[in-house]
């Protein structure tokens, strides 16, 4: 695995568990950007952008748009992934 690759997974992972901290399971991206930043990713929006749309795509959130903001909810699935009971290959596997 690439160190660009396990970035990539990281960043989402970070997303999956900062949503998992959010009330209700949810934020907007801009909170999800914030996110990523306090944990060492400096990305741009379209990078949180791509993100949210490929868990999107795994099922491990749902996204809604409000005006221009889009916002992510985490989903049951995601939950299981965020937390190591499940896995997704391009997610990585958090540690114990």
């Amino acid at each position: 695995m690439s160190f660009k690759e396990l970035l990539i997974e990281d960043q989402r992972l970070v997303i999956l568990r900062s949503l998992r901290e959010m009330p209700a399971y949810e934020a907007n991206e801009s909170i999800v950007d914030c996110c990523l930043e306090s944990y060492g990713h400096n990305i741009s929006r379209d990078q949180v952008r791509t993100h949210l749309a490929w868990l999107e795509e795994q099922g491990l959130i749902t996204i809604r748009k409000l005006d221009d903001y889009k916002i992510a909810r985490l989903t049951g699935r995601g939950e299981d992934v965020a937390t190591g009971q499940a896995t997704v290959p391009g997610v990585k596997r958090p540690r114990a």
